[in-house]
């Protein structure tokens, strides 16, 4: 029968491990960019579309569910879709993606009639 000591240590080492894996794809992460130029202040809103049609934004926020709840709400919004972008892995799990260690940004895009807003 094996001594409880040597499981208890073969579980410190698993975790130690983890935690090591975890500190290791952190350090890998890539930085957010920062604009090269600050960004200009608009001079007058831009007109309404003439004609009804469909156009798309995508956006990048702290939280998407928040973004995309209040894009939602907005007369003319079609649709809103919740998502990643960027990033070095495929097919990320919301999890990982909070800890920050797969370069990815939690986005939505936007579908909108340009005539409306």
């Amino acid at each position: 029968m094996k001594s409880p000591s040597v499981a208890r240590g073969l579980a410190y080492a698993v975790i130690l491990a983890v935690i090591a894996w975890t500190a290791v794809r952190a350090l890998g992460a890539r930085a957010p960019e920062t604009p090269r130029l600050p960004f200009p202040v608009p001079a007058v809103d831009a007109p309404l579309a003439t004609a009804k049609s469909r156009d798309t934004a995508f956006l990048a926020g702290g939280c998407f569910w928040g973004v995309q709840a209040v894009f939602e709400h907005l007369k003319g919004v079609k649709t809103v879709t919740a998502g990643y972008s960027g990033g070095f892995i495929k097919s990320p799990s919301y999890e990982a993606v909070s800890m920050g260690v797969t370069g990815h940004a939690e986005s939505v895009s936007i579908s909108f009639d340009p005539s409306k807003i």
